[in-house]
C-alpha cells in the first residue's frame, strides 16, 4: 500500500499485463480508473518494436481504451532517440518491420542498405535469411551492433515465438559479437521516461509480468518494480530469481482495488 501511496507514474507493460492478444485482462481497465480516481498517472510502454506507437494506439482504441500519443512509447522509441543523441550523423542498417522502418525514417535516422555505420535489430516478424545474412555481414565488417529490446520470446495467444533476443543470439553465434540491448530494463529507458513526464525515478513504478524486462527496470535503475502474475512469470519462479519485485500482485485488477482503497 505504500508503495502504490508513494508512485505517481505507473508504466505499464501490455501484453500479459494489460492485455493478452486482442483481449483485456480481467480488471486492468478498471485500474486505469482507479489510478485516474488517486490524481495519479499511467504510461504504457512495451518492448515490442514490431509496430508503431500508431499502431498500439489504434489496438488500445478497439479494445475500448483510447490513449494519447505521450501515454505510450515502446524500445523502437528509446532506440531512436539513443541514435539521436549519440549517433546523429551515422547510417544504419535496419532489421524490423515496414512500421518500425516508418518510424525510423520519420525520425530522420538515415537507413541504407549498404556500408552502414550501425546494425540495428528490431522483433521483426517479417525477418528473411538475407536481412539476417546481411546483418552478420555488416557486423563483422566493424558496424556497431544495436538492439531494441532483449525479449527472447514474444507470448501469443496460442503460445510464444522468437522475439528479438532470440535474433541477436544468432547474430552473435554467428559474428561473435555481443550487442548493445535499448528498451527495457536498461537505463536509456529510464532516462526516457523520466525526461519525457517530468518525474523523478522514486516516483515511477515499473509494472510487468517479466522479472528480467519489467521489474528490473524498476529495481536496477532507482524505481519500483511490481510484478502482476498474469503473464510470463509465475509465483514459483520468484525465489530463485536475480532480480527481486518490490511487490506482487495477481493483476492490474487487485492493484486497482487496493489503489481505491488509498
Amino acid at each position: 500500500m505504500e508503495l502504490l501511496k508513494r508512485t505517481k507514474l505507473f508504466v505499464l507493460d501490455m501484453d500479459g499485463t494489460f492485455y493478452l492478444g486482442n483481449q483485456i485482462l480481467p480488471g486492468a481497465a478498471d485500474f486505469l480508473k482507479a489510478v485516474e480516481k488517486a490524481g495519479k498517472q499511467y504510461l504504457f510502454f512495451t518492448n515490442n518494436s514490431s509496430r508503431s506507437p500508431r499502431d498500439y494506439m489504434a489496438k488500445l482504441e478497439k479494445m475500448g481504451c483510447p490513449i494519447t500519443r505521450d501515454q505510450i512509447m515502446t524500445s523502437g522509441d528509446v532506440t531512436i532517440r539513443y541514435l539521436q543523441t549519440h549517433y546523429p550523423d551515422k547510417t544504419v542498417y535496419l532489421v524490423g518491420t515496414p512500421p518500425l522502418v516508418e518510424s525510423f525514417q520519420e525520425a530522420g535516422i538515415h537507413l541504407v542498405n549498404e556500408k552502414p555505420d550501425i546494425v540495428v535489430i528490431g522483433f521483426d516478424t517479417t525477418l528473411t535469411y538475407e536481412k539476417l545474412s546481411n546483418a552478420c555481414t555488416f557486423i563483422r565488417e566493424g558496424a556497431l551492433f544495436l538492439a531494441t529490446h532483449l525479449d527472447i520470446n514474444c507470448p501469443t495467444e496460442t503460445g510464444f515465438i522468437p522475439d528479438c533476443g532470440s535474433f541477436c543470439a544468432a547474430i552473435s553465434l554467428s559474428t561473435g559479437k555481443q550487442p548493445k540491448y535499448l528498451g527495457k530494463p536498461f537505463a536509456e529507458t529510464v532516462e526516457m521516461v523520466l525526461d519525457k513526464t517530468g518525474f523523478s525515478a522514486p516516483e515511477v513504478a515499473f509494472v510487468g509480468d517479466r522479472l528480467y524486462t519489467d521489474v528490473a527496470t524498476g529495481v536496477k535503475n532507482g524505481a519500483t518494480g511490481l510484478l502482476v502474475l498474469t503473464g510470463e512469470t509465475h509465483l514459483e519462479d520468484v525465489p530463485t530469481s536475480e532480480v527481486q519485485p518490490d511487490a506482487i500482485f495477481a493483476s492490474l485488477g487487485e492493484m486497482g482495488q487496493q489503489l481505491c482503497q488509498l
